[in-house]
């Protein structure tokens, strides 16, 4: 979430500059924008930027406990 919450309205961002904006290492941060790419959320540029083409986002989930 931090990742998207970072890139939302950006534009198109290198992963370091993703990386700096969420001060976390940066093999960790490509790890997770690879699953967002995969999963058609976050895109990727011809010269190898990535970019959340949306304005903004609306989360609607619900998250339970195990018991």
């Amino acid at each position: 979430m931090d990742i998207l919450k970072a890139m939302t309205g950006a534009g198109q961002l290198g992963i370091r500059e993703v990386s700096r904006k969420v001060g976390r290492d940066v093999s960790a941060v490509h790890r997770d924008l690879q699953t967002l790419i995969v999963a058609g959320i976050v895109d990727r540029t011809d010269d190898g930027k990535v970019v959340f083409p949306y304005d903004e986002i609306h989360v609607d989930f619900t998250l339970r406990g195990v018991a």
